[in-house]
């Protein structure tokens, strides 16, 4: 399944795309805390902020609400590019960019804090290797952790996590009672 060929659906609560007959939320509200959360890491010291996939808005809202000099949003899905230059319309320090973020990160900065939460990425096996390039010295880096452990699967280096209890309801991405958020400092 090629995730940005997918036409998707959007609820109050929810994004989905429906494949082979099948309907599959791509991210769904209850993640809130965990959004919360993850903005208030990659935000701690302000600066300057990269979010990679902004989905439904909710870590972008989140971001805003720290003091922060600048907010890079790269997308690449066409149904969400819209909604978030709509969003960003009224945000002077908001940047959206469109497209992958792997064949548009040469052309971006460095950053004191980097949030990544994607859907149906290709090139999730190149964020590892990439990361350290986008960062800036003291800066941190959160990503969304589809798994209840902590092994690590982009295998960066010296992660540490912060456990969050969580309830979410039946879906096809994410069913444990805690979420690991990742926090790495360069």
């Amino acid at each position: 399944m090629q995730y940005i060929s997918q036409s998707l659906t959007f609820a109050e609560d929810k994004i989905t795309l429906t494949y082979a007959e099948e309907e599959f939320e791509v991210m769904m509200n209850w993640e809130d805390p965990l959004m919360s959360a993850s903005a208030a890491y990659v935000c701690e010291g302000g600066g300057d902020i990269l979010e990679i996939g902004f989905g439904m808005g909710i870590s972008a809202n989140y971001i805003q609400q720290h003091t922060i000099n600048s907010h890079t949003i790269i997308e690449n899905h066409p149904d969400i590019i819209p909604k978030a230059q709509a969003w960003a319309a009224d945000k002077s320090n908001v940047t959206i960019v469109e497209g992958d973020w792997y064949s548009v990160k040469d052309t971006l900065s460095t950053y004191d804090g980097l949030f990544m939460d994607t859907f149906g990425d290709q090139n999730m096996k190149h964020f590892s290797s990439s990361l350290s390039s986008l960062m800036k010295v003291g800066g941190k880096a959160t990503w969304w952790n589809s798994i209840s452990g902590s092994n690590n699967y982009y295998d960066i280096p010296d992660v540490t996590y912060e456990v969050i209890d969580i309830n979410p309801p039946s879906n096809t991405y994410f069913n444990y009672n805690h979420y690991l958020l990742p926090k790495k400092q360069f």
